[in-house]
């Protein structure tokens, strides 16, 4: 504790157990609507790199509008593939708060 500073009882000036807990299972319902959503980007995501294997292959016996092409779905990848690693990056942020409330409720 900093200097000055009298340590209250929960419920006493302080944040309250039962707002922990809420805040808690909001984040949990946070944290399970981004793990759907990835499952249902890295469908997408291994459906756009089927495509892309078959446009990749195209363009290396095919013409200029086959390179296009292979060129708009190594697009899609990568796009999907920056999608699911932002919603990775948004679920860890989120674990990682709340087993810092975690850590407060047990201590």
């Amino acid at each position: 504790m900093g200097h000055g500073m009298i340590r209250r009882p929960f419920g006493y000036g302080g944040v309250s157990l039962k707002r922990i807990h809420q805040r808690i299972f909001r984040l949990n319902d946070k944290i399970a609507e981004i793990e759907r959503e990835e499952v249902l980007v890295v469908a997408e995501l291994d459906f756009h790199r089927s495509i892309n294997d078959d446009a990749q292959r195209d363009a290396a016996v095919g013409n200029y509008i086959d390179r296009e092409e292979a060129g708009l779905t190594a697009a899609d990848v990568r796009r999907f593939e920056k999608t699911l690693k932002d919603l990775g990056d948004k679920r860890d942020r989120l674990e990682r708060k709340r087993d810092l409330l975690m850590s407060r409720v047990l201590d």
